[in-house]
């Protein structure tokens, strides 16, 4: 046996002795050879926040490696979205020019699916808005707006705000001005504005060109998503609404407007009588601003409740309301400048 004072026993505890005083954790693993016995994996602890399921390392589960593989079949179903997006402007083209009283139906059918999702969204909070009085009312005022025209459009809302007051008083006092304020929010963002398209539509008795003013709203609203789009992508640098919708950036804002405005202005004197090309430039500006803050305050919306869409009802796109977002408040604001500047004749 070596004595405690020899010179050789002093070097290796003084060699030990660095490695010895680190914590456990931080000391440097040494090789082992091929076939060697490894030493046994120690089973995780429980934690104060509950136990950590174990990997096939020993590791918790609350510890992830460093590198992840990145997941496969993330984003929208891109063949998906076409096919729906065609199919959809297909009937409404078809409606339009064909038979236009199928366009009645088609937007009594927005509005119904509409006023559902939003419902349904607004339940995430436990907001349970009227929904047998929004699904009469609202296509009530559709038809309203289709053979009554503007002036009894807004008796219509009233109608629909007055018996979703009252049919909500079963409910009890609970929660009451909760419910109708998420019920009036629907009735006037899906169907009032929405009937808005009746009204392009069908503006007047002996009117003809319907049609054709459903047409360049749509039309427009295209010119401002898809130049915003590319303008943004290229060029945007600065944020427009950061908190709201991250994506938007005044460039592509500015190129909603450059495009939609040159656009409008040559399609509206090609295609509605009377028009000439500053009606068409006023015209564009004015729809794709409201176009831009329609899909803000959708977007707005949607944050608050907590969902990324209105529904899963179509394939690649979300919900309906997912892509009416930037046509409800165009609406409007087309139906009011084309009267201004074109009006019916």
């Amino acid at each position: 046996m070596t004595a405690p004072g020899n010179p050789s026993t002093r070097a290796r505890h003084a060699d030990a002795a660095p490695e010895a005083s680190m914590p456990k954790e931080q000391q440097p693993d040494e090789p082992h050879p091929a076939g060697a016995a490894q030493p046994p994996v120690q089973e995780p602890q429980p934690s104060a926040t509950g136990p950590q399921p174990a990997t096939e390392t020993g590791r918790s589960a609350a510890q992830p490696p460093a590198a992840q593989p990145k997941r496969k079949g993330a984003g929208r179903n891109l063949p998906a979205a076409i096919g729906v997006g065609v199919a959809l402007g297909g009937a409404v083209l078809a409606s339009l020019f064909v038979w236009i009283p199928a366009f009645l139906a088609l937007v009594v059918a927005a509005v119904i699916v509409g006023i559902w999702e939003m419902a349904r969204a607004v339940g995430v909070h436990k907001a349970r808005p009227p929904l047998v009085p929004l699904l009469a009312g609202g296509p009530c005022m559709v038809v309203l707006a289709w053979f009554g025209g503007a002036d009894v459009l807004p008796l219509g809302l009233l109608a629909t705000l007055l018996v979703m007051l009252v049919w909500r008083f079963a409910g009890g006092a609970r929660d009451y001005q909760r419910d109708v304020t998420a019920g009036a929010l629907i009735a006037v963002y899906v169907p009032f504005l929405g009937a808005f398209a009746a009204l392009l539509a069908h503006p007047g008795k002996g009117v003809s060109d319907g049609a054709v003013r459903v047409l360049v709203t749509i039309l427009a609203v295209v010119l401002s998503d898809t130049g915003g789009y590319a303008t943004g992508v290229f060029l945007g640098k600065h944020p427009m609404a950061p908190s709201v919708s991250p994506a938007k950036s005044w460039e592509g804002f500015a190129g909603s407007i450059v495009w939609t405005g040159a656009g409008s202005a040559v399609a509206l004197p090609l295609l509605l009588s009377g028009a000439v090309w500053w009606h068409g430039a006023i015209f564009g500006i004015a729809v794709s601003i409201a176009s831009v803050l329609g899909d803000l305050g959708e977007s707005l919306i949607k944050r608050d409740l907590g969902v990324k869409d209105m529904s899963n009802l179509l394939p690649g796109h979300g919900g309906l309301m997912d892509r009416l977002d930037s046509v409800l408040l165009a609406l409007p604001t087309a139906y009011a400048v084309l009267a201004f500047l074109v009006p019916p004749s």
